[in-house]
């Protein structure tokens, strides 16, 4: 797991697992968005069992994927309704954090 920080409410990261959790929750993160969709490729934890651990760990998720076509109007509305609602900091994952990346930048646009 590499979390690299964009500012002080929010980080990203690729790929977590759900033993990353306990890890994610002692790093002090209140909050995180999922912008990978399921199945992406073999191999990959599924959202609802990163969300179910998440959840009992009292950590606010969401899923907000971004599939190969790339951001939509809509996704990057809900990323704008995750920052404003969830507890901070927050964490965003997908592959490689790029995905997750783009769409909060493109969030703190609208937020303006």
């Amino acid at each position: 797991m590499d979390i690299r920080k964009i500012n002080d409410e929010y980080s990203v990261s690729g790929q977590i697992t759900v033993e990353d959790l306990d890890q994610i929750k002692a790093d002090g993160f209140k909050s995180i968005v999922c912008n990978r969709p399921d199945e992406e490729e073999p191999g990959q934890p599924y959202f609802a069992d990163i969300a179910a651990r998440a959840e009992e760990l009292g950590i606010q998720i969401r899923h907000i994927p971004v599939g190969r076509m790339g951001l939509t109007p809509e996704g990057v509305t809900e990323m704008v309704d995750a920052v404003e609602d969830f507890q901070k900091p927050m964490l965003g994952y997908c592959r490689s954090g790029a995905r997750s990346t783009a769409i909060y930048e493109q969030s703190q646009r609208l937020r303006g």
